[in-house]
């Protein structure tokens, strides 16, 4: 039996590029779930277009990063990680973050996402995962939605640095957030893979994703952060660009093939 893998792109709706990628890889099969900023420039723009794609779409909660003009300043995550782990929230600003990037969300697609998941995994930091939670409760209707648990996959052949980047964010969160969703019956994928410096270029992408495929299991959850093209002016955009090439690369159904892996939408148990 295959290894079903959920492949989740995140960041649509922070620039054109990296929604044009999301939407090629999408019809390419090479991505089973689409993570959406919601107040992002070009979100609303191009939401109708990813609806059409067979993927599921997700709310990116965004509580660190300011996007387009004229936003709003917003702490960094060093800052909201201290914030939250000191009992110094302020709620109601997250309150009113979180009913705003629903609320944007919902009117694009006129439903409720399919799973939620955040910018710098800030959805499981204490304080903010129960008002996820809530918020979730609130609008699902009959509609079940799922969570990204980070939770590190298997580290088998993934260097030192990349290991302990995965399990720190695992250990920020992961557990507490699995278990509040098991008592409200959510789902989560099982484990999450993905984690890296954002660095290397194509070569060692490649390396890297081959060593995730191998370590994949049925259920976990591969995040990535591919774009189309490269933006001047951001320096992140050379390495979303080399994730895109090594994404869309027919050897990437050679790996998968030879490590038992399919891309699939999160798996019903």
């Amino acid at each position: 039996m295959s290894k079903r893998v959920i492949v989740c792109g995140d960041d649509f709706g922070m620039n054109a590029d990296i929604d044009e990628g999301m939407i090629a890889l999408a019809d390419m099969r090479r991505i089973s779930a689409v993570s959406c900023l919601a107040l992002g420039p070009t979100f609303a723009a191009n939401a109708r277009r990813l609806a059409e794609r067979n993927v599921d779409i997700g709310l990116h909660v965004n509580l660190t990063e300011a996007l387009g003009a004229g936003a709003m300043p917003m702490p960094s995550l060093g800052k909201l990680i201290f914030s939250a782990y000191a009992g110094r929230l302020d709620t109601d600003w997250v309150r009113t973050q979180l009913n705003q990037q629903f609320d944007a969300f919902e009117a694009a697609f006129g439903r409720a996402p399919d799973y939620v998941d955040g910018h710098q995994h800030v959805h499981q930091l204490p304080g903010i995962r129960d008002q996820v939670l809530s918020q979730l409760k609130r609008r699902q209707g009959t509609h079940q939605p799922w969570l990204r648990q980070t939770a590190p996959g298997m580290l088998c052949g993934i260097p030192l640095k990349e290991s302990i980047k995965a399990r720190v964010i695992g250990a920020l969160g992961g557990g507490a957030l699995a278990r509040q969703a098991s008592r409200d019956g959510l789902r989560t994928n099982r484990r999450l893979l993905g984690v890296y410096g954002f660095d290397g270029g194509k070569r060692r992408y490649a390396d890297l994703l081959q060593n995730w495929l191998f370590n994949a299991r049925d259920g976990d959850l591969l995040m990535c952060h591919p774009a189309m093209r490269v933006q001047e002016g951001d320096p992140m955009s050379n390495q979303r660009r080399a994730e895109f090439d090594v994404l869309a690369s027919p050897k990437l159904g050679d790996w998968m093939n030879a490590n038992g892996v399919r891309i699939s939408r999160l798996p019903a148990y």
